[in-house]
């Protein structure tokens, strides 16, 4: 069968000629192997992931594929050789967008993985808990990247003002811990780090976060329990 000399409709001239700042494709999921410094074993996150980059005015449109290409490349390379972290394989992957994308300025790459870490419930057992690890990159033509890392973290969290208003209504002693209502809270945390191989740990990141809740919560719970971590968020009112 003779070849086909198939037309490049999307880097034919544009006729709105206006830029677009995003486009790009979301919601890809990828299999990619972290190996932690220090570290014996391999974690291997499923992450979620939205590639972007400019389209410049002059150009009809950009090549979808080239996303999906790109990302699938990298995630094969480090099955054999895993990312030093999630936030890397972002910039790595922005930085390479641009070179797929001849004619973009600047590209953004954002990913998101379930992450579990053992945890001690009130009970004194032992489980792994679910967290979200979060991870973005921008890179620009000039060569300049910024790589950010990030945590979701849910906790809760007792309300300290209708405590105080609760205290003075029910004329409570200070000693007693009086009733207040709590929040079910999903914190975000994101640190831009340096584009070198600085990097900072993700468990730090979730152990902060926790401490700024009332209390932590836990995805199993027996009635001692429950009322345990009740009692803890009241002894320890926050704002959200």
């Amino acid at each position: 069968m003779n070849s086909i000399d198939l037309p490049d409709v999307q880097a034919g001239p544009s006729h709105s000629k206006f830029k677009l700042t995003r486009v790009g494709v979301t919601g890809v999921k990828k299999l990619v192997h972290v190996k932690r410094p220090q570290a014996k074993n391999v974690i291997s996150l499923v992450a979620k992931m939205d590639l972007f980059v400019d389209l410049p005015a002059f150009q009809k449109g950009s090549h979808m594929s080239r996303n999906l290409e790109l990302v699938s490349e990298i995630t094969d390379k480090h099955m054999k050789t895993p990312v030093q972290d999630l936030e890397t394989f972002c910039a790595n992957t922005a930085e390479r967008l641009l070179e797929k994308h001849e004619y973009a300025t600047r590209s953004e790459i954002k990913a998101e993985a379930d992450y579990f870490l053992e945890r001690t419930y009130p009970s004194g057992y032992k489980g792994f808990e679910p967290y979200k690890l979060v991870a973005e990159a921008r890179a620009k033509k000039n060569g300049e990247t910024k790589k950010l890392i990030g945590v979701k973290v849910i906790g809760m969290t007792a309300c300290p003002c209708a405590m105080e208003i609760i205290r003075k209504i029910g004329e409570y002693k200070n000693k007693i811990v009086p009733p207040t209502h709590n929040q079910r809270n999903i914190t975000t945390v994101m640190i831009e780090v340096p584009r070198n191989n600085i990097t900072i740990d993700a468990n730090d990141l979730i152990d902060l976060s926790e401490e700024a809740f009332s209390s932590p919560t836990y995805s199993i719970l027996k009635r001692g329990e429950e009322g345990q971590i009740v009692y803890n968020a009241h002894k320890n009112p926050k704002f959200v």
